[in-house]
């Protein structure tokens, strides 16, 4: 492909319990992907392991040593065909310090390359998660990719600092689940994905769980923030989209954002110097 393009599949399916049957699902989507013609492969928060608070509600007995094999043969089968792979999943620690929630980054070589560890964890995640601290940067094919996890959606400071160190595109995973229906999430978080990817140009790539009920599906969206593909609701699907960086998109913040992005809060000419501006309480 063209230096600049990207083929990304992202991939939702019912997350649950069970790391087997995660662990096919996402096997059988890595193939799908390959198949497709994809360079990489994405699945939503905690695909592989399961959610602890929601899939289960302590991690006592976890099984760790099963979650360890099948974290080994997903990557060993991104290695057979030869596809890039962000896989979600927990990352244990030593004892007594509670676990990641991540994305192993994994090359079409097999490699686990990198980790991000979710730096933003709710409330309820800081009684399972350990927050991580670092940015995961990784170029593809000529396109800067960043990772993210679900509620760092929630801090536009987080954006800005990747449109500071070049990112291209973000790729989020989400768990917003197994709900007992509508919630505020359907009207909050793919709106604020939108607006990520239109004030600091981004595409995105957002996976979301399945799992009935979800209150909205993964989508694509471009640096203009519109959504151009999206999976159906409560549905596994996958779908394959490409980031173009040849493309132009309507982007009137362009000429102000890198001023913006360092503090800048208007643009106003630091030259004037007129009396009728500074008096602001007459006509």
């Amino acid at each position: 492909m063209p230096i600049g393009t990207l083929n990304i599949a992202t991939c939702q399916f019912a997350v649950g319990p069970s790391i087997k049957r995660n662990s096919r699902r996402i096997q059988d989507f890595i193939r799908r992907a390959h198949q497709a013609g994809a360079d990489i492969v994405h699945f939503s928060e905690c695909a592989l392991s399961g959610y602890a608070g929601r899939d289960f509600e302590t991690l006592n007995g976890f099984d760790w040593d099963l979650l360890r094999k099948e974290t080994q043969d997903i990557i060993a089968l991104a290695g057979r065909l030869g596809i890039w792979l962000v896989l979600p999943s927990m990352h244990r620690l030593t004892e007594s310090n509670k676990p990641h929630n991540c994305q192993y980054l994994v090359t079409a070589e097999g490699k686990i390359a990198d980790r991000y560890d979710k730096r933003f964890c709710t409330t309820e995640d800081l009684n399972h998660y350990t927050p991580g601290s670092r940015f995961v940067f990784f170029t593809l094919n000529g396109v800067k990719c960043a990772l993210l996890i679900c509620f760092d959606l929630r801090f536009p400071e987080i954006y800005r600092a990747l449109y500071r160190q070049g990112a291209d595109c973000v790729l989020q995973s989400f768990y917003n689940a197994r709900q007992k229906g509508p919630s505020l999430h359907e009207h909050i978080i793919r709106q604020t994905m939108q607006c990520r990817a239109a004030t600091n140009h981004f595409w995105v790539s957002l996976a979301n769980s399945s799992g009935y009920y979800s209150p909205y599906a993964s989508c694509f969206i471009q640096p203009d923030g519109v959504i151009v593909n999206q999976l159906r609701r409560n549905r596994a699907g996958m779908m394959k989209n490409t980031v173009d960086l040849k493309k132009e998109f309507y982007d009137p913040m362009a000429p102000f954002r890198d001023a913006a992005a360092a503090g800048a809060l208007d643009n106003a000419p630091k030259t004037i110097q007129d009396p009728r501006s500074k008096n602001t309480t007459s006509l």
